[in-house]
């Protein structure tokens, strides 16, 4: 379908990848420690939207290039799988100490004021646009008659996903913030899980043959 190939494998590890922290949690469950279930679903609602920003910037640019040259897609998948790897030694690497939430911002911030903020911290941190440039074409076939829709498709599931899991960490952290902050072990594991995915992941891409 559109060239999406291993699509459950790609709903498994973009499922694992939402439910792992960095900053984008850390700013959602700040958000929603300080300013209830409101504020946190706004945050929520703003990186779902900056994650959309990245999704139709990445469908647009590289279905140019992709259909140009066949040669480039598997450049980009080679770069792509060197980055996951990259980026799941770092996550094995992981300590407690780096999932601790940050809720430092003054309580005098509106709803919508929050959700820009969420926007706008998505939008200009470049590490996320890296992570769809190189995570997205994983699951595409150099063949597929449509990229640009197939990378469209895939990654407004991933938004989705990730939005409906940011909506209930909001709501948890709202709930029961002091236990969720003293979790950073059993986060670093969750990131140590996803870490291991992903180099596995990109050692696949690397000996795929092309």
């Amino acid at each position: 379908m559109l060239g999406i190939h291993d699509f459950w494998l790609f709903v498994a590890s973009g499922l694992l990848l939402n439910v792992t922290p960095g900053p984008d949690t850390a700013f959602i469950v700040g958000r929603g420690l300080q300013f209830g279930w409101r504020g946190g679903a706004a945050a929520a609602l703003g990186v779902g939207t900056g994650c959309l920003v990245h999704v139709a910037a990445a469908a647009v640019g590289l279905s140019a290039l992709l259909m140009a040259s066949t040669l480039a897609f598997s450049v980009l998948k080679w770069v792509g799988a060197a980055y996951l790897i990259w980026l799941g030694a770092r996550m094995l690497l992981s300590k407690p100490s780096d999932f601790t939430a940050n809720a430092g911002a003054a309580p005098t911030l509106s709803i919508p004021a929050v959700f820009r903020q969420g926007m706008l911290t998505n939008v200009l941190n470049p590490k996320v646009a890296l992570f769809f440039l190189a995570f997205l074409p994983q699951f595409v076939a150099a063949d597929a008659p449509n990229k640009a829709l197939a990378f469209l498709v895939l990654g407004l599931i991933f938004v989705v996903n990730g939005t409906l899991y940011c909506l209930a960490l909001a709501a948890f952290a709202a709930r029961a913030a002091d236990r969720l902050r003293r979790s950073g072990t059993v986060l670093q594991w969750i990131n140590r899980g996803l870490g291991a995915l992903f180099v596995a992941l990109g050692i696949r891409v690397a000996l795929a043959r092309t």
